[in-house]
């Protein structure tokens, strides 16, 4: 990568904006009344979230062990995507990579913003080979490469993150919505050394709270800086800071979730190599298997009929389905039916 200055990726606009302030959020009172921003005084929710969501912040900068300064947060990982786009892509003239297959929020969002969408064919293995990756890499107009690992849908973590990193002349945003079941370690370690690399989280997965949609980004102070300023004022509610800041403070409860989802993987796992009609499981450090299966479109409707909702890929990936681990009594049903489908 040539020598990194955020000023050159940026979108000259984004670059003169300034922030939305809310005065309340950036200063301290003992004991103040509230007349400043035409809320309700009555209501149980009555007053506007802190915009900064700075105990947030605080809390999470304990258990990762990274600056405050260093984080965003957004009304789930989507949110903060979205703006990653908005910073660093001109629309009608810059472009993404992502791989292919990935999760398509990546290309629904640069579409959105009118960037031209270039994806990144992965081989038999889901792998990314590096010689198509040095090839499509030769556009100048490629600004943001979004790369998922574990990825989704295909369940495998991308090996040598850090020469992608090293060598995309623009950033990389490492999507790691899945990292907590795959004992990986995080590209967070490499924060310090790239200057280009997004790190995205989810407390939707491990942490059992996808209704809360509460994403995080993990950045350079510049680069958060810029998310902050192009995010609404108020993104994250109330409610949803306030369930995470108690769900980080009972920390045991991730381990645990964690721990009985692997345990139901491992014992799922044994039970697919008993059902006929499973050709292929492809490796997952993810909390889902993509399953080939011998006649698919039968297969996913027998699931359906028994109200079992899983997400087909096929065409896409050619006879697969995506099905994430459930808890004991919902696998079982999974496996019961999925043995009805062996003589289909």
């Amino acid at each position: 990568m040539k020598e990194f200055n955020i000023n050159n990726l940026v979108r000259k606009n984004i670059l003169e904006l300034q922030p939305y302030i809310s005065f309340r959020d950036h200063n301290e009172f003992e004991n103040p009344v509230l007349l400043d921003a035409n809320e309700s005084p009555y209501g149980d929710f009555n007053r506007y979230p802190d915009s900064t969501q700075k105990n947030l912040k605080q809390k999470i900068s304990r258990i990762k062990n990274i600056s405050p300064d260093q984080i965003a947060i957004g009304n789930g990982s989507d949110e903060l995507i979205d703006l990653v786009i908005k910073v660093f892509c001109e629309p009608k003239k810059n472009s993404i990579l992502m791989m292919n297959p990935s999760f398509a929020m990546y290309g629904f969002y640069a579409s959105i913003n009118e960037n031209k969408v270039v994806k990144l064919n992965l081989n038999e293995n889901f792998e990314i080979v590096k010689d198509d990756f040095l090839n499509v890499i030769k556009d100048d107009q490629l600004k943001v490469f979004f790369l998922c690992s574990p990825n989704n849908p295909t369940g495998n973590s991308i090996e040598d993150i850090e020469f992608y990193v090293k060598i995309f002349n623009g950033i990389v945003v490492v999507d790691e919505a899945y990292i907590e079941f795959s004992g990986k370690e995080s590209c967070i370690e490499l924060l310090e050394k790239y200057p280009n690399l997004i790190v995205l989280q989810t407390f939707s997965k491990a942490w059992g709270m996808a209704g809360a949609r509460v994403g995080v980004a993990y950045a350079s102070k510049e680069i958060i800086k810029l998310i902050n300023t192009i995010k609404a004022p108020y993104n994250v509610n109330s409610l949803s800071l306030n369930s995470v800041i108690k769900s980080i403070d009972n920390h045991e409860q991730l381990n645990d979730n964690i721990k009985n989802t692997l345990i139901e993987k491992f014992w799922l796992q044994n039970e697919f190599q008993n059902i006929d009609c499973i050709k292929k499981i492809y490796p997952s450090d993810a909390n889902f298997f993509l399953i080939e299966f011998g006649n698919v479109e039968k297969v996913y409707q027998k699931l359906l009929e028994n109200e079992i909702l899983t997400s087909k890929r096929s065409p896409q990936i050619a006879d697969c389905i995506r099905i994430n681990i459930g808890n004991r009594k919902e696998n079982i049903r999974l496996i019961n039916v999925l043995k009805q489908c062996e003589t289909l």
